[in-house]
């Protein structure tokens, strides 16, 4: 099994959204909630067929503690669903909610990103 995706983005097909303008630009693109996340999704549309991913927590998940172990969570679930049920040339962030995120079984979890994913694609 291949690591996360930040560590890894070249066998995952995924590559990580660093900067804060690319997050600013999903934000004011298409949300859908989960039981455990809420999922930001946009095509880039500038032609290129990469999959990219970001991650946030807010304070109000909790400790720095609480926030790495519901980002590493979500990292995980991406790495699983996004190259399978994503699409190219779309960016999604990942943002974990308090409490939901962390305690959410991971079967679960994944099944919510994939329930986003569906109707953010409808």
């Amino acid at each position: 099994m291949p690591p996360a995706a930040s560590v890894c983005p070249q066998k995952s097909g995924l590559f990580i959204i660093r900067t804060r303008a690319d997050f600013l630009r999903a934000a004011r693109a298409q949300k859908q909630g989960a039981g455990s996340m809420m999922v930001q999704a946009r095509d880039r549309r500038d032609g290129g067929d990469a999959i990219r991913v970001g991650f946030t927590c807010s304070k109000k998940v909790g400790n720095a503690v609480a926030r790495n172990r519901a980002k590493r969570r979500l990292r995980e679930a991406a790495r699983a669903v996004l190259p399978e049920h994503g699409r190219p040339g779309w960016d999604y962030v990942l943002i974990g909610r308090a409490h939901e995120t962390a305690a959410r079984p991971f079967e679960a979890l994944k099944g919510d990103l994939i329930f986003a994913l569906r109707k953010l694609h409808g």
